[in-house]
């Protein structure tokens, strides 16, 4: 009776599951373990996954020209050989000191997550901080600023943003899952660090594979055989869609080995995440405290805009409105992230 009651279940699941899943084919889902659409060894070995990836690129490099009157060229030519842009001495000095001190030294409510040997501490750019922090808005609402974000995004979506400190090397533990090379998701995607403090390349910096966000034949190739082995035949975040790569590997898709992005503070890059990247080694307990921008959209949207996510006073009440969100219904929105109380991005 209980297997029948067993099978019984996984055939109301898959009835009521199939729409969801073959409506995710056109957004940014990704992960092979909870779609078995996405997941199908056959669907895959016929195209689907890199066929995805295909269209996704397309479209990405679609919308991108239609806002890159807002970068300049030498900047867009910086983007399209290594998937990243930097700028050093992004502020005048004298207006980086201020916005750094008022940013170091309020106190905020924070989220705290530990993963491996590391602790990753958060504080919402919401609506709150933004009055009680008036340089922080100057500086995401610049007309420079916002361009590049939205370039390397490829959406005129306002991104969340958050004061993210890293606090590496603090357990005596298995290593942070994040210091692997990865992919975050099959399609073009951004992510942005304003560093507000110097960090040296052995102090767990931000680590890129120039060259990674493009779609040559070698990187299709790898990840055709990587969608056909996943969801059992890969480790857990690849079979999720957030794929892991060796620095062996690199070599044979024709790429260099990762650059250290060693910064003074005052540095801001902006990379497409799609390219492989991970937090740098660090061989003792270190810190690194930015101002980080995060922007993922559907990926296969023709507009650059219509979000309505993005409309002031919106836009800056997204982040509490999911902190609430995941803390009453993780199993739909993903578990949340601990309450830390208020704190400093300094607190230890």
């Amino acid at each position: 009776m209980g297997d029948e009651e067993d099978e019984g279940v996984s055939v109301l699941r898959t009835t009521l599951g199939l729409p969801i899943w073959f409506f995710q084919i056109a957004s940014g889902a990704k992960s092979f373990a909870d779609n078995p659409i996405l997941g199908s060894k056959r669907l895959n070995r016929m195209g689907l996954h890199v066929g995805r990836m295909r269209v996704a690129h397309a479209m990405a490099h679609w919308r991108r020209r239609r806002l890159e009157k807002a970068v300049p060229p030498a900047r867009r030519a910086e983007f399209a050989a290594n998937g990243f842009i930097r700028i050093d001495d992004y502020l005048p000095e004298r207006d980086f000191a201020a916005l750094r001190d008022r940013v170091l030294s309020a106190e905020a409510p924070a989220r705290e997550m530990i993963q491996g040997d590391t602790i990753t501490r958060r504080i919402a750019i919401d609506a709150d901080y933004l009055n009680k922090i008036p340089e922080v808005r100057a500086l995401i609402t610049g007309k420079s600023w916002r361009g590049l974000l939205r370039y390397v995004a490829s959406s005129a979506s306002e991104p969340l943003y958050y004061i993210q400190t890293i606090l590496t090397r603090r357990f005596d533990t298995n290593p942070d899952p994040q210091t692997v090379l990865h992919a975050d998701t099959f399609h073009p995607t951004m992510k942005a660090w304003y560093f507000l403090e110097d960090v040296a390349e052995d102090e767990g910096p931000f680590c890129y594979v120039p060259g990674s966000h493009k779609l040559t034949p070698e990187r299709l190739a790898w990840e055709e055989k990587r969608s056909i082995a996943a969801p059992e035949g890969v480790d857990r975040l690849s079979a999720r869609g957030s794929m892991r790569i060796s620095a062996e590997e690199l070599g044979a898709l024709g790429l260099p080995q990762p650059m250290l992005f060693g910064v003074r503070a005052n540095t801001l890059v902006v990379a497409d995440t799609c390219g492989f990247h991970a937090r740098g080694p660090s061989h003792k307990a270190t810190r690194r405290v930015e101002i980080w921008a995060y922007s993922r959209r559907n990926p296969f949207y023709p507009w650059v805009g219509f979000d309505p996510l993005s409309i002031p006073g919106i836009a800056e009440r997204r982040i509490p409105w999911l902190w609430a969100a995941k803390d009453r219904f993780g199993r739909i929105f993903g578990p949340p992230w601990p309450n830390a109380g208020s704190k400093r991005p300094l607190s230890d």
